[in-house]
């Protein structure tokens, strides 16, 4: 392990003020405890607030904390991956977010760390299926979802019958090219799950209270989740 790593991960151990003595952080870091003691000195001449002492135990006060930047190299190439997936699948206000995530992460990663992230071979091709309408209608679910605001829904299932419902967003879903929104219909009364394509409509209707057996916990439960797929007309 490097020592900038080992570094971050004492300060790591020591968060939320923990005691721990240079053994236990020794052992767990697979080095010595005298290395630790060096390390310990030098995190405390560089300002970070820990105390105590050799024999005792160390420990971190509240309030400080360090940015979780230091990536290994598996991190580095998951992070680069999934930001360029929801860049090209995601929802406008997620692609944009996912583009400004992956220039942050390049500007504070060291020179071999970011070189590892340009060399990450996994790319996400922007489908034509994705259009301006689709990606709004993600945004406004995703924020739905999160903030338990109900909608009225316009939707053409499978058939092409087109039904009307007001529904209480639990979370979305995506199938590598389709998104379903997971709901509760107050029309059915159960569970049902919405193509995110196939939606005409999304009106907001004010905020929910959610309740016990309607709740996306309540949904896993159910296992419903088993039983359908996104080619489904869905919201029956």
């Amino acid at each position: 392990m490097r020592r900038a790593d080992r570094l971050f991960q004492i300060v790591q151990y020591l968060r939320g003020g923990r005691l721990l003595t240079a053994a236990q952080l020794a052992e767990r870091l697979e080095v010595t405890p005298r290395t630790i003691y060096r390390d310990i000195a030098d995190l405390m001449g560089s300002g970070v607030p820990i105390d105590g002492e050799a024999g005792v135990g160390y420990l971190m006060r509240e309030g400080y904390d360090l940015p979780p930047l230091m990536f290994t190299a598996d991190e580095i190439v998951a992070l680069t991956a999934g930001a360029r997936m929801i860049r090209a699948w995601g929802g406008a206000n997620m692609a944009a977010a996912a583009q400004e995530a992956l220039v942050k992460i390049a500007a504070v990663l060291p020179d071999h760390a970011r070189e590892r992230a340009d060399a990450v071979n996994v790319h996400a091709l922007n489908l034509s299926e994705m259009t301006p309408q689709l990606r709004a209608r993600i945004d406004q679910a995703e924020s739905a979802a999160n903030r338990n605001e109900r909608l009225r829904l316009s939707y053409t299932d499978e058939s092409g019958a087109v039904t009307r419902r007001i529904v209480r967003p639990l979370g979305l879903w995506f199938w590598g090219k389709v998104w379903t929104m997971v709901t509760w219909c107050e029309l059915r009364q159960g569970f049902r799950m919405f193509r995110l394509d196939r939606m005409q409509e999304m009106e907001p209707m004010g905020r929910f209270r959610p309740e016990k057996g309607q709740t996306l916990r309540d949904f896993y439960a159910t296992k419903a989740y088993d039983r359908r797929q996104p080619s489904l007309g869905g919201g029956a």
